[in-house]
């Protein structure tokens, strides 16, 4: 979500490299990217990655996102059928591909019928334009009505990408559970809480330049994250890394990637070194105090949010 405004082309691409020799071969985009967003610059990341992507030979699995506003027009946004078919055919053209993997819907539009949004994504099936259909940023209860508005257009409702991670532990109370009954795959974004479980950060002092908390227009991770709560858990995770022998890093997503019902976590880089500290983190195994003194913390310091 960073390549085109805080990575440019030839940092992305070497990112890219850099995934391809460490064998990730799942890339997780939006229309709307790169953030922060501006108009100006909407769909300079999918048309980066595609640039990419033409150059390579092995098999990908690319993921790409429709919902959010891509310009002024008021119809450019949202789940509508005209909506949905343009902003697939646009991504398509960006990226030089025939089609999606998984298409999904990055937020929930009050205003359209679920039904119109999932016969549109039925029509791009048939089409051949996307193979499986997922939901980002849904709440339990929005995707139980998508997977029903799914099942009514006849196709398969495959994964859902909610904000997951050691500060935010909320989609542990309703919506894992459902997607673990309904048998729907959890892909997880922003496993380091946007930078705040890699302990760069510090208590009152302003974030470093160049960091993800940094980049104007991206108050809502400073808000959402930026807590003594948070420092107080932040604290406890450097101690647990320290014990076992990993990066802070390392244990946020290994304590991630060890929750119920998650399938695998969307990692982010801006910088080279990153993905293979990410990527190693999938060896880890904590042991059973270590996990427990940090969900004991985060019960203790952020109620609201466990």
């Amino acid at each position: 979500m960073l390549f085109g405004s805080q990575c440019d082309e030839v940092e992305s691409r070497r990112l890219l490299d850099e995934a391809a020799d460490l064998g990730i071969n799942f890339l997780d985009l939006a229309d709307r990217y790169p953030a922060p967003p501006s108009f100006e610059y909407i769909g300079r990341t999918e048309e980066i990655v595609g640039r990419w992507i033409r150059e390579q030979s092995r098999s990908l699995v690319v993921a790409t996102k429709f919902g959010r506003p891509t310009s002024p027009d008021p119809n450019a946004q949202g789940g509508s059928r005209k909506h949905v078919i343009e902003a697939c055919e646009a991504s398509l053209k960006r990226l030089g591909l025939e089609r999606i993997d998984i298409y999904w819907m990055h937020a929930p539009d009050p205003g359209t019928p679920l039904d119109e949004t999932f016969g549109a994504l039925r029509t791009l099936i048939e089409q051949s334009k996307i193979h499986y259909v997922g939901v980002s940023n849904f709440e339990a209860w929005q995707l139980a009505r998508a997977l029903d508005a799914a099942s009514e257009a006849g196709i398969a409702l495959m994964a859902t990408q909610p904000r997951y991670n050691l500060l935010n532990r909320s989609p542990e109370h309703d919506l894992i559970p459902l997607a673990i009954a309904a048998g729907v795959g959890v892909i997880p974004y922003s496993p380091l809480a946007a930078g705040m479980l890699t302990g760069k950060y510090q208590r009152r002092e302003a974030p470093p330049p160049g960091s993800r908390m940094s980049v104007n227009g991206l108050d809502l991770d400073r808000r959402f994250y930026l807590s003594q709560g948070s420092f107080d858990v932040v604290d406890v995770l450097l101690d647990v890394a320290r014990a076992e022998r990993i990066s802070p890093a390392q244990a946020a997503i290994a304590w991630l990637l060890a929750r119920p019902g998650v399938t695998a976590a969307i990692v982010g880089a801006s910088r080279p070194g990153q993905l293979r500290e990410a990527v190693e983190s999938i060896d880890v195994r904590l042991s059973p105090d270590s996990i427990a003194r940090l969900d004991a913390t985060v019960e203790l310091v952020l109620p609201a949010k466990s």
